[in-house]
């Protein structure tokens, strides 16, 4: 695992999480309980938290990163709730991601950025800095827009989707113990 300190502050895991050894975890990361990080992803918390709850997955080729403070910046924190699945090569920095969420392949969410809770941002859509994206919605587009209403089977796929991630990453561990006996 590329599990990196960065002055002094190591990623704090969960023992049941995953990281690819081909992914950069650096500094102030927090991960809940079965997180999984995938191939060549970057979470890089060496100015601001990032913070990753309980089944919650970062896909191949993701970049997680945050904004430092300073004299015109509060900063802003990239926190990602449980059961979210982020797909390959999103780009989160210094948003917020709500629980039960699916941010769509290639998407980009921009700095203090709300996604609320049962969201759908569709692929290669941009959320720009400070926009919020109400709950229950499939959003598209660059800048997003509100396309349209979510089924409830769209919604019931987010929790699968993390479970499935969760199921995936257990494999993946026990065959890397495997490999690690012969």
């Amino acid at each position: 695992m590329a599990i990196r300190s960065y002055k002094g502050t190591v990623p704090v895991m969960d023992s049941s999480g995953w990281v690819d050894a081909s992914a950069v975890v650096i500094g102030r990361c927090h991960f809940g309980a079965d997180v999984s990080v995938w191939p060549n992803a970057t979470l890089r918390g060496d100015v601001n938290d990032i913070v990753i709850g309980d089944r919650s997955n970062i896909q191949d080729g993701s970049v997680v990163h945050t904004t430092h403070e300073s004299a015109i910046s509060k900063g802003s924190k990239c926190i990602v709730g449980q059961d979210v699945t982020v797909g390959h090569n999103a780009v989160l920095h210094g948003c917020v991601i709500e629980d039960e969420c699916l941010i769509g392949m290639g998407a980009v969410i921009l700095d203090n950025a709300v996604v609320q809770k049962h969201v759908l941002v569709g692929a290669n859509s941009l959320v720009p800095p400070g926009k919020v994206l109400e709950s229950g919605y499939l959003y598209v587009g660059s800048p997003v827009k509100k396309a349209r209403a979510l089924t409830e089977q769209e919604i019931a796929f987010f929790k699968y989707s993390a479970e499935h991630y969760v199921k995936l990453k257990n494999d993946y561990q026990n065959e890397f113990c495997i490999d690690e006996e012969e």
